[in-house]
């Protein structure tokens, strides 16, 4: 697995340790459990879990379950899973948002006896008009700024006690009107949301902001450093805000600190949950673990390893401004690893039978052939040579391209491991398609070698027609066509830019006999084709991984 290298995060914690002899660095990890995990956030659980493994300190696994309208049990088991399969582990300090309501209301309850929140009628609407929020250079109003204490304490309440309908009040903090920075402009920190919790029930009618609450939630398990991606930099001085004026005590001057971080951003991946879940709850896809799907569990379902994702982490590294990395850097990163570990096996996707009249008929020979090339260790299997065979349709071309050195009328070309064949005759079907090829084979080649030393140039692969298995091939691509996601134009949805081709199903291919039975999830390298492993979810089938070669550098 691939480490990260120094960062600047790094940098800020060592400077942190030198001026607090004694501090344990204390990260956390806080998914929102309405959707399963993807790649992005592998690239928070790194810097997470790997920040504290690299100066001996402790990471907490935390559910921010303060949203209840899309929470649900189902993500919380999948995350668990996904960061598990990983290889991190939070050992016994997994919490939920959800843990401190209580700490969470009464902290807000005393902002405002100190004057620093108020009930305030503005709905959200409202609040966004430039009337109220204002611009850069006229502050915010809100008319109910200057409720008294004791009123809003009251209203705040009998909020919480489910008097009031949704929209009707929210708590915001008393700041700053006239702030450059918006999000200090009287910020909501409580809003009404008649919804039941996965875990609370109907209890609460009022929730949390983020905002609020993550500060606290941090205070309150002792977390040294808030590693957030780099849309929370704004939010920084409310995290400062709340942190210092919230009584929690015991944590040192300054700490929390949030710090932020880049981001992972991926050619042709769209990272937006709520765009992932409209995918599978429109149909579009075959649920969250779908292969197309940049989801871990989707990933993981295509045949990637967690060591070849940690791999691609670990090389992108960690950044202070968005960048684009180029998928084929991932795809990569899983050859790299697939190549020297993946047990090589024979499959014609679109096969074409070959009859070798000079072959006798009823015989069978079996020619030993290399599991892997790369590891000499993993030995060789044998694979069965009859009259009857099949070949993929693209090594044949009854007018050859220029340099195609495959099979073709009245040429010689390689049978991988076996013999040397000559296709004399094509016969076709009634819709002018190929139905079978009849050669004869230099049954003195041995081994593909001619024995009188005549050069050919072009080897393909086969299978024996009698010897082999039917099954169906799941060909994946890019799910969408937009290269930098980024860019979508505004008058466009990610939904116009589906990839048609994201996924094609080819039916009756043909593979080793063996391969019936391989394992759910076991890899393979498709001599000629590409990197496949058997589905778990459907029978009999085999999802491409990733191509055999590719030209990225």
């Amino acid at each position: 697995m691939a480490e990260l290298d120094r960062n600047f995060i790094w940098d800020f914690i060592e400077d942190d340790l030198q001026n607090n002899p004694g501090m344990k660095v204390h990260t956390r990890f806080p998914p929102e459990p309405n959707g399963y995990l993807h790649i992005g956030h592998c690239k928070a659980l790194c810097v997470d879990f790997g920040t504290a493994r690299k100066f001996g300190g402790v990471c907490n696994l935390r559910m921010d379950d303060t949203n209840p309208a899309k929470e649900d049990t189902e993500y919380v088991d999948a995350i668990m899973e996904d960061i598990r399969w990983l290889g991190f582990d939070w050992d016994d300090r997994f919490f939920y948002g959800s843990d401190y309501f209580e700490k969470d209301y009464e902290l807000a309850v005393g902002l405002i006896k100190k004057g620093l929140a108020y009930v305030c009628e503005l709905t959200a609407e409202q609040f966004r008009d430039p009337k109220y929020c204002g611009d850069l250079t006229h502050p915010a109003v809100s008319p109910w700024r200057d409720r008294p204490i004791a009123e809003s304490l009251d209203l705040f309440e009998r909020m919480k006690n489910g008097e009031f309908p949704e929209g009707k009040y929210t708590l915001r903090a008393k700041i700053d009107l006239a702030s450059g920075n918006f999000c200090m402009r009287d910020p909501v920190i409580y809003r009404i949301k008649y919804v039941e919790h996965h875990r609370q029930g109907t209890k609460w009618c009022i929730f949390p902001m983020y905002d609020f609450a993550h500060p606290i939630q941090d205070a309150l398990e002792n977390i040294t450093h808030s590693l957030c991606s780099l849309e929370y930099e704004i939010h920084r001085p409310l995290y400062n805000w709340v942190r210092d004026n919230v009584d929690l005590p015991g944590n040192p001057v300054g700490f929390p600190r949030q710090i932020e971080f880049a981001r992972l951003n991926i050619t042709y991946t769209v990272l937006s949950k709520r765009f992932l879940r409209g995918l599978v709850e429109g149909g579009v896809v075959d649920g969250w673990d779908d292969p197309r799907m940049p989801t871990l569990c989707g990933l993981r379902r295509r045949g990637y390893t967690a060591s070849s994702i940690l791999d691609f982490i670990g090389r992108t590294g960690v950044a202070k401004s968005d960048s684009l990395v180029d998928i084929r850097q991932l795809e990569a990163c899983l050859r790299d690893e697939l190549n020297a570990t993946a047990p090589r096996r024979i499959a014609v996707l679109k096969p074409v039978k070959v009859i070798v009249d000079t072959y006798p008929a009823g015989k069978t020979e079996y020619f030993e052939v290399s599991n892997n090339p790369q590891d000499p260790e993993a030995g060789t299997r044998k694979v069965a040579f009859t009259r009857e065979l099949w070949i993929d349709e693209d090594d044949f071309a009854e007018v050859p391209p220029p340099k195609f050195f495959r099979m073709r009328p009245d040429g010689e070309v390689r049978l991988m491991g076996a013999y040397i064949v000559k296709c004399n005759e094509i016969v076709k079907n009634a819709d002018g398609s190929v139905k079978e090829i009849h050669c004869t084979a230099d049954l003195e080649t041995g081994n593909g070698m001619p024995a009188d030393g005549r050069k050919i140039k072009g080897t393909i692969h086969w299978l024996s027609a009698e010897n082999c298995a039917d099954v169906t091939m799941h060909l994946y691509n890019n799910l969408t066509t937009l290269e930098n996601p980024s860019a979508k134009p505004d008058d466009k949805d990610y939904t116009d830019f589906i990839n048609p081709e994201s996924k094609i199903v080819v039916e009756h291919a043909k593979v080793e006999p063996a391969l019936a039975d391989a394992k759910v999830g076991e890899q393979f390298q498709f001599v000629r084709t590409g990197y496949f492993c058997r589905d778990t979810k459907y029978p009999n089938t085999f999802n491409r991984i990733v191509t055999l070669k590719d030209s990225f550098k």
